[in-house]
């Protein structure tokens, strides 16, 4: 596979959404992000999924 960063990342930011969403989340329910899992593991997932697309470009910029 060869973006398998970039799945990775995402996987990755999809867990760290839920669990902040857990662990941290919103008491008053009234946060658009962190009130449900499934908005904060979204958030996540795309925070991930740009991560490894920045990680790409600079694996190209180095030649790596």
């Amino acid at each position: 596979m060869k973006n398998w960063h970039i799945v990775l990342l995402s996987l990755l930011g999809i867990a760290g959404g839920y669990l902040y969403w857990r662990m941290i989340g919103c008491s008053t329910g009234s946060c658009p992000i962190t009130s449900h899992w499934y908005s904060s593991s979204a958030v996540g997932g795309v925070m991930g999924y740009l991560s490894g697309g920045l990680l790409t470009d600079f694996r190209k910029k180095t030649g790596k």
